[in-house]
């Protein structure tokens, strides 16, 4: 490989020098020097132009990348026709790489390249050429600009820059199915020979997938993939450039294919028979056992259901959405002394069938669960179990039969069973039964209209385990008797005009009854016997359970008879048939010129056609009148009783009654004057000197010095100006207060009601305490508050009689 890369280089590196050495030609351009065309303006004028040569010009310098060699690499040669070997011209260039990557010599304008350049770096450089006088250092010529071109060679690998890759296809996939695609680029020039035309091959994996030459999709190469086998697989892929030709470089990557699964496996039941053992007790809907069936496939693909082929009646299968197991569970009650075992036939089918795999065989599997039903004590059984129904006549005696119920031991001894009503649901006990039989007999009278049913509870126990227990509902409908007349449905009232017409329907009546028989109702409606000499109306039996009443005469007269009363006899249908008398009450109404009803009293009546209708425009007003004066009345009691009260008052507000009469007890009324309060200062005048003053209208201090007066031949003027010296001192306070309430600023400027508590001096009746009653002349005895008992022990000590020696002492 190393030969013949240095070969190759080699015969590359001198082309590149051929075609450097041929691009530079001599040519013809136009040379504008700043001075001359600055001086040919001058003397020639803005109009001409002076057409000049280049001195030199080149297109493009070419060099190859990745030169080895120790010597700097010759690029190529800049030159200008106004050198002419002398020396005086230099050469300088400058731009991308200028005296790094790039040297010229100034004499003879050769370039060299420096350094080992990568076209994958940079593919190109763009630099610029200048000729000056090397005395001066003036430019000769205008400065050039040239590209350096860097050629490519084959030194990049193809490379895959997104692996290693990772694809998937389905199982059992036909033959050139497109897994995916790979790709591997190249950073030698395209557009430069073979370099970077890259083509695939696989190089481990071959035998299952191909890659496509050009494209790099990589499809399957067999059709028999299997999922449940090989679930992946690992392939290596190379690319190559130089079109797959000797000398190419390549790359390799890894790629991982992932077998996707499909449904092509179908369920599989390990065992072909499962046992398992439930009591015949287990309540319905009790997991008797699980079973699965296994599918090689994975995902949604594993999803089934599972279905009961034979044995379903007593037993039902669900599916466990999480393990998908197979629960059987008890659909019906079981029972050992049936049937001890049952076998049950288990169906597991796919839910995701693939039609494409239909011909690969069924998707379903079966297997056998069998049951074991174990035997336990289980209570009696009623028949039938859903309870039973009975009937009784209304008219049954007590202990008469209603019914029989049974029940019987379910298991193989077959044990007795007693009977007992449940009295929660019986309390008035009017069932019994007897409990070795099950006999329902009367226990009280029935009454249908009263309860029409009665729902009792029965039990049934086994004779030695009352433990097993068992209940059923016995509803027992009483039947109909016909003990029960039939009734008016209400108390019927009618109303007929005075011009009723001869056969005239004035009212229709219904009748009620609380027996119900089974053939339905019927009564028949006649004139009770009392009324069979009645002139004014007849009965009219409808044949619906109605009647109708019409009238058998014309015009009634109201102020002669207004009511009539007609007995009206039902009879039902029995049997035995029963009868009741209703009556009817028909009022003889005034009615107007359509028939219409306007009063059915014969008195209001008899008013309305006396009085004229100015007369009864009279007598309205005068009630009016009545009725104004009556209010004007209660408007001035009601103004004079406001006046009163305003006054009493006024009264309790300005003044304090002051007294000192002891009341007689709650059976004394009469031991005050309440005179005394109402004329506060109005005191009797003195009717004469031997009669003297009403003391009785006097406070009882008043009355006291009046007396003392009085014994000493004082006036009875003088007695008053006393007591209207004492009310003086409650003047001043009040006055005082009142002149307080004037000063003060804060006080609204509006009367207002003041509240005071002066007591005034001491009281001219001393204290009313009975303690004081010691110092006192009563001849009372207290000495039995004694005999009271310890409370009045100390009430007893202050009353008892003193010593007279102790006193003096």
């Amino acid at each position: 490989m190393a030969p013949f890369w240095t070969a190759e280089a080699l015969t590359v590196l001198a082309a590149m020098t051929l075609l450097s050495c041929c691009s530079f030609t001599w040519c013809e351009a136009s040379r504008t020097s700043d001075t001359t065309s600055g001086t040919s303006r001058q003397e020639q004028g803005p109009s001409s132009l002076e057409r000049v040569k280049r001195g030199w010009v080149w297109n493009q310098f070419f060099v190859v990348e990745e030169y080895t060699g120790t010597e700097p690499l010759y690029v190529g040669k800049i030159h200008t026709d106004s050198d002419e070997g002398e020396g005086n011209i230099k050469y300088t260039i400058s731009g991308e790489g200028a005296g790094s990557i790039f040297i010229i010599d100034e004499l003879t304008g050769d370039i060299h390249a420096t350094e080992r350049l990568d076209r994958e770096e940079k593919a190109f450089y763009t630099l610029r050429a200048q000729a000056r006088d090397r005395l001066s250092n003036d430019p000769l010529e205008p400065e050039s600009e040239f590209v350096i071109k860097v050629q490519d060679i084959n030194d990049s690998e193809p490379k895959f820059l997104e692996g290693p890759y990772i694809g998937s296809v389905a199982e059992l996939s036909p033959i050139g199915t497109s897994v995916m695609k790979v790709t591997a680029s190249d950073a030698d020039d395209p557009t430069y020979g073979s370099s970077a035309r890259v083509v695939y091959s696989v190089l481990d994996g071959e035998r299952f997938f191909t890659v496509d030459r050009h494209t790099g999709i990589i499809m399957t190469a067999v059709a028999d993939l299997d999922r449940e086998t090989q679930d992946r697989y690992e392939l290596v892929v190379k690319a190559t450039d130089m079109a797959g030709q000797m000398g190419g470089l390549s790359g390799s990557t890894t790629v991982t294919i992932v077998i996707t699964d499909v449904n092509d496996n179908p369920p599989r039941f390990p065992q072909k028979m499962y046992q398992f053992s439930v009591s015949e007790g287990a309540a319905v809907g009790t997991p008797v056992g699980r079973v699965i069936a296994t599918d090689a496939d994975m995902g949604d693909n594993t999803d089934m259901s599972y279905l009961i082929k034979e044995g379903g009646d007593l037993f039902k299968v669900t599916t466990d959405v999480e393990s998908q197991e197979a629960v059987v569970s008890i659909k019906k009650p079981l029972d050992f002394e049936s049937r001890r075992t049952h076998n049950v036939v288990v169906e597991a089918a796919n839910k995701h069938l693939d039609p494409r795999f239909a011909d690969l065989g069924s998707f379903r599997d079966q297997t056998i669960v069998r049951v074991s039903v174990s035997d336990v004590d289980e209570p009696p059984i009623f028949q039938p179990a859903e309870g039973a129904v009975m009937e009784v006549q209304e008219d049954a005696k007590v202990g008469a039969l209603v019914g029989v119920v049974t029940a019987r031991d379910p298991d193989g001894i077959n044990k007795p069973v007693r009977f007992s009503i449940d009295r929660t649901t019986d309390q008035e006990m009017i069932f019994h039964i007897d409990p070795d039989s099950g006999a329902i007999t009367l226990g009280k009278i029935l009454d249908r209209e009263t309860a029409g049913w009665h729902n009792i509870t029965v039990k049934a126990v086994e004779a030695d385990n009352y433990t097993m227990a068992s209940h059923s509902a016995v509803s027992i409908r009483i039947l109909d008797v016909n003990d029960n007349p039939p009734e008016l449905a209400t108390p019927y009232e009618a109303s007929i005009c005075e011009d009723a017409k001869p056969g005239q329907l004035i009212h229709t009546i219904s009748v009620v009854d609380r027996d119900e028989p089974q053939s339905g109702h019927r009564f028949f409606f006649t004139l009770a016997p009392e009324a069979s000499s009645n002139r004014h109306f007849t009965l009219w039996d409808v044949k619906d359970n109605t009647a109708g009443i019409r009238t058998q005469r014309s015009r009634f007269n109201r102020h002669e008879q207004n009511v009539y009363f007609l007995p009206i006899l039902v009879v039902d249908s029995g049997p035995p048939s029963l009868s009741s008398t209703g009556t009817l009450t028909i009022r003889v109404c005034g009615c107007d010129t359509e028939g219409a009803i306007q009063s059915c009293n014969a008195t209001a009546y008899a008013m309305s056609a006396a009085l004229s209708p100015g007369a009864l425009i009279a007598l309205l007003v005068c009630m009016l009148i009545l009725i104004v004066l009556v209010l004007l009345i209660l408007t001035l009691k009601r103004h004079r009783k406001g006046q009163r009260m305003a006054e009493d008052e006024e009264d309790m507000r300005d003044n304090v009654i002051k007294y000192n009469d002891e009341g007689g007890g709650e059976q004394d009324t009469q031991a005050y004057d309440m005179s005394a309060l109402r004329n506060l200062y109005d005191f009797p005048e003195a009717k004469s000197c031997d009669s003297g003053p009403d003391i009785r209208s006097l406070p009882q201090w008043i009355q006291a010095n009046r007396v003392g007066e009085g014994s000493e031949g004082a006036p009875a003027a003088a007695a008053a100006a006393a007591a209207a010296t004492d009310f003086s001192l409650f003047k001043g306070y009040i006055r005082k207060k009142v002149e307080q309430a004037d000063a003060d600023l804060s006080v609204p400027p509006y009367d207002s009601f003041q509240t005071y508590a002066f007591e005034g001096t001491s009281s001219p009746a001393l204290s009313l305490s009975s303690i004081h009653t010691l110092s006192t002349t009563s001849e009372q005895d207290f000495s039995y508050l004694s005999d009271w008992g310890p409370r009045f022990r100390q009430l007893a000590g202050y009353y008892a009689p003193g010593n007279p020696e102790e006193e003096r002492s």
